[in-house]
């Protein structure tokens, strides 16, 4: 029963005047009981409202986890979809049909695809991919040999191109329209339109043919020193730097140009403050969003992508190390490198967008 009050409006009759409801949501309405089926919703929301910054990166580091899911699938099944068999490949075509199936069952082929996705997938969970078909190694001791000295060979790569690419697109930037920009988007352009393959050829056919600076084949072994495995690298490292520096610049300039016409801006210049003053502490540092997306695009390429570099100056990387498995059908080999390269592409991305999301406090503090 509800009876009015002096210029309060109804109140309640019934004992329970002036005591707060029992259970509220964050919006101040009484909350209902919520079936057991709700509980992890209502929890999720509650965490969302109350970490909203934490909540998105969750987000990515699952949506990232489903993806790389996703993505062995399509490898497993993709090279399983692929014409020829190992068995007769390594036995020649001259086997038996007999001795072909011996090998199919030793190498356990002769199981549903199913079940050995799963067993391959529970293996390469814990780091174990198996033995190689054709050296009988363990793809893992093999990967980890490999995976240091591609890593190794990024590592520079990124060292000297990030730092590089920022600093040109600047420069670019503050003489915009003249002729120190026009030379950098030139010099950008060229390096972009050319395969990394033929800039590789380029710089063996002069560097280490006809002057004879530089080092050919880019072999490098666990005995080397520091100095010679950089010595080893420069073609390589030259090459990569040269196919990511010119995209990671015009993007870096493109950003800091779209910033460079706000009206803040425009103060700052109104003020007097020099040009590149200006860019440097007002239009860089709120252009970092998408310059830190096209950088790991490009470090993730760096680690993916070496595979042509690899090959062309012989160096014992993953790349290389797919490309032989390729030839011989070595499938656990190969599905061990694609995924690999998946993780690195998928997390260097997922990477991105937690400091695209940390950089901009628009994301920081949704409303």
């Amino acid at each position: 029963m509800m009876e009015s009050g002096p210029m309060t409006g109804p109140v309640p009759t019934d004992g329970t005047a002036g005591e707060p409801p029992r259970s509220a949501d964050l919006s101040g309405v009484p909350a209902k009981p919520n079936p057991t089926g709700e509980i992890g919703g209502t929890f999720w929301r509650r965490f969302v409202f109350r970490r909203p910054l934490a909540a998105l990166i969750l987000q990515r580091l699952g949506l990232s986890v489903g993806l790389l899911f996703a993505v062995s699938l399509m490898i497993f099944g993709g090279i399983e979809a692929l014409p020829g068999d190992f068995a007769t490949t390594y036995l020649g075509q001259s086997a038996t049909p007999q001795a072909v199936e011996n090998i199919r069952k030793d190498l356990g082929l002769d199981r549903p695809w199913s079940e050995r996705y799963l067993n391959w997938l529970g293996g390469a969970v814990q780091g174990d991919f198996g033995t190689s078909w054709a050296s009988k190694n363990s793809v893992s001791e093999q990967i980890g040999n490999r995976l240091g000295n591609s890593l190794f060979l990024a590592f520079f790569a990124a060292l000297i191109s990030v730092p590089l690419a920022v600093g040109l697109g600047m420069l670019a930037v503050q003489f915009r329209n003249r002729m120190p920009d026009k030379i950098i988007n030139v010099i950008s352009l060229a390096a972009i339109s050319l395969p990394e393959f033929f800039i590789g050829y380029l710089l063996i056919m002069f560097f280490a043919v006809q002057w004879g600076v530089a080092t050919f084949p880019a072999t490098v072994y666990a005995s080397m020193s520091f100095t010679e495995r950089l010595s080893a690298i420069a073609l390589p490292v030259a090459t990569l730097v040269l196919v990511v520096l010119a995209h990671m610049m015009r993007m870096t300039r493109a950003a800091i140009l779209n910033v460079m016409s706000s009206a803040y801006v425009e103060t700052a210049e109104l003020k007097g403050l020099s040009t590149f003053r200006i860019i440097a502490r007002h239009a860089a540092p709120n252009a970092v969003a998408p310059v830190i997306n096209v950088i790991a695009l490009n470090l993730a390429y760096l680690v993916v992508g070496v595979v042509v570099v690899e090959v062309v100056f012989v160096y014992p990387g993953m790349g290389q190390y797919m490309v032989d498995a390729v030839t011989v059908r070595d499938m656990p080999v190969v599905q061990a490198c694609g995924l690999i390269f998946a993780a690195f592409y998928i997390f260097l991305n997922m990477a991105a967008d937690i400091l695209a999301i940390l950089a901009n406090p628009r994301l920081r503090h949704p409303r």
